[in-house]
């Protein structure tokens, strides 16, 4: 392949990119010509001397092909050097904790999370020493006034999961840059496709790539992407040697196909997330909705210039008690009632008793969700249906 074509694929489009990866880093089979990558399910890789292995690939836990495969091409949507491929989101933020905090380290972060990520800082890394702050992601100046010389690592999530409220990853980004603290986003309810921290000045990003990144709710992954190399070869080494935090070649293979139709599939999600958004704001049943997309969000015009898109997520507060909100989820028909999100199919969660069930009644309460919070991640389908299937629960009421 010549330097010129290697580099029209460099500079090549985000939906080329998501077909075809960047070919300049790729270790697709070149001796049979393999259009789709193979799936390497060894464990382990034969040398032909004692000294010296035959390429990098010794041991499957230390690097994988097909691992490997995925992990550039998350790195290239991102537009990162590094990548690594784990066994699911929450492996990928524990990795990204163990390799950069210590004893008597601070960690600024959101007092809106995921409920998985505030068990983590809440439950677990506080019993080794570390000082949390949580804080309005809507405040950068309060983020940025939290850091001091203790501060390791700032983590937010932009959108946060499930109020929707953003942080200005740039402001955040510039205002601590003189700091020794990593400035890492979980970027899972954007997707590369609508919104790349990296080159907003953050340091690490993180996925579940479970999520929109497969997009088809049979794969648990997670993705860890970076400039830094040094921070590339710590987290690796956490991977290998601490959590052993691996995705299996045949789920990397899973990911790295449905991650060929991201871009599609991102626009028609925002599309419905848009139109669902539009109705239930106007629904008498629907105190509130928070949705990015939408000019009444209070950070709508920072989600326009932060981002490309608006997303596939959105969130609503019914009016009505808890009976009110069990008799919507339970009757709806294009709508799966399940915790996840970013999949083909539309599903919908109860924040108090599914997404953020795991967190107490306090923190909660802190977190500003309450136990008439609906989420939602819109599907492919065609939102008259949803549209209707909404209207038929919330009209009955």
């Amino acid at each position: 392949m010549t330097e010129e074509h290697d580099a029209d694929l460099t500079e090549a489009s985000f939906s080329t990119k998501a077909v075809h990866g960047d070919r300049s880093k790729s270790k697709q089979n070149a001796e049979f010509g393999d259009l789709i990558p193979p799936i390497h399910h060894s464990s382990t890789f034969v040398r032909d001397e004692i000294e010296s292995p035959r390429n990098e690939f010794v041991y499957s836990r230390n690097r994988n092909p097909t691992r490997d495969e995925l992990a550039q091409r998350i790195a290239t949507l991102e537009q990162a050097e590094n990548g690594l491929a784990l066994s699911s989101g929450m492996a990928a933020i524990a990795t990204v904790g163990w390799a950069l905090l210590r004893p008597g380290d601070h960690v600024v972060t959101l007092n809106s999370l995921y409920g998985g990520t505030r068990n983590l800082f809440g439950d677990l890394l506080t019993e080794f020493d570390i000082d949390i702050d949580y804080l309005d992601p809507a405040s950068p100046d309060d983020l940025v006034s939290a850091v001091r010389d203790e501060t390791a690592l700032i983590w937010v999530e932009s959108p946060t999961n499930p109020l929707m409220k953003l942080c200005d990853i740039e402001t955040i980004a510039e205002a601590t840059a003189e700091s020794d603290a990593v400035l890492a986003v979980d970027n899972t309810f954007m997707s590369p496709y609508f919104q790349q921290p990296l080159s907003l000045g953050a340091d690490v990003v993180v996925h579940s790539t479970t999520k929109y990144v497969n997009g088809h709710s049979d794969v648990v992954g997670g993705a860890i992407v970076t400039d830094d190399a040094d921070l590339h070869d710590r987290f690796h080494h956490v991977q290998k040697y601490g959590t052993g935090a691996i995705q299996s070649p045949h789920d990397s293979y899973l990911v790295t196909r449905g991650m060929k139709t991201l871009p599609q599939r991102m626009e028609t999600h925002e599309r419905n997330a848009q139109a669902l958004a539009e109705f239930l704001e106007q629904h008498e049943s629907v105190s509130s909705v928070h949705y990015p997309g939408l000019p009444s969000h209070p950070q709508h015009e920072l989600a326009t210039s932060q981002m490309s898109g608006h997303g596939g997520m959105l969130s609503f507060e019914l009016d009505g008690d808890r009976d009110a909100v069990k008799h919507v989820l339970e009757g709806l028909n294009h709508f799966a009632l399940t915790a996840s999100l970013g999949g083909v199919e539309s599903l919908i969660a109860h924040a108090e008793t599914m997404t953020h069930a795991e967190v107490s009644e306090q923190v909660r309460s802190e977190m500003g969700i309450s136990d008439t919070l609906i989420r939602i991640s819109t599907g492919i389908e065609d939102a008259e249906d949803l549209i209707a299937d909404l209207r038929t629960q919330l009209d009955s009421i």
